[in-house]
């Protein structure tokens, strides 16, 4: 008996630690997408020229977590931005975007 409620109690606490662990990590992408709005915004607008990004905007783009980012792309958001041009700020932040990967209903040349 136990042996028995040990495993409960270990199956119990990895349970609460996944959970704690996945709060955390959309609690990080939330971060990350908030800075890319303030840092990269006018570099993947449709509207204007593709111009270099800001060392901010790169210093955000390197530490962001991208998979997530993308996972949080809605129908509004693509409407906005220029994927070109958010693949040319990944490539000249030297964290290129993955061939195929999918950004909201996007899907990255």
């Amino acid at each position: 008996m136990a042996a028995s409620s040990t495993i409960r109690l270990f199956l119990v606490l990895a349970a609460l630690l996944l959970v704690a662990v996945h709060q955390v990590c959309a609690q990080d992408c939330q971060e990350d997408i908030k800075g890319l709005i303030k840092e990269c915004t006018i570099y993947v607008m449709k509207i204007g020229p593709k111009i270099p990004p800001s060392k901010g905007c790169c210093d955000v783009v390197k530490n962001a977590n991208l998979e997530c980012v993308c996972q949080h792309v809605t129908r509004k958001v693509e409407q906005l931005i220029s994927i070109d041009k958010a693949v040319y700020v990944a490539d000249s932040c030297g964290r290129p975007l993955p061939h195929g990967q999918k950004c909201g209903d996007i899907t990255i040349p």
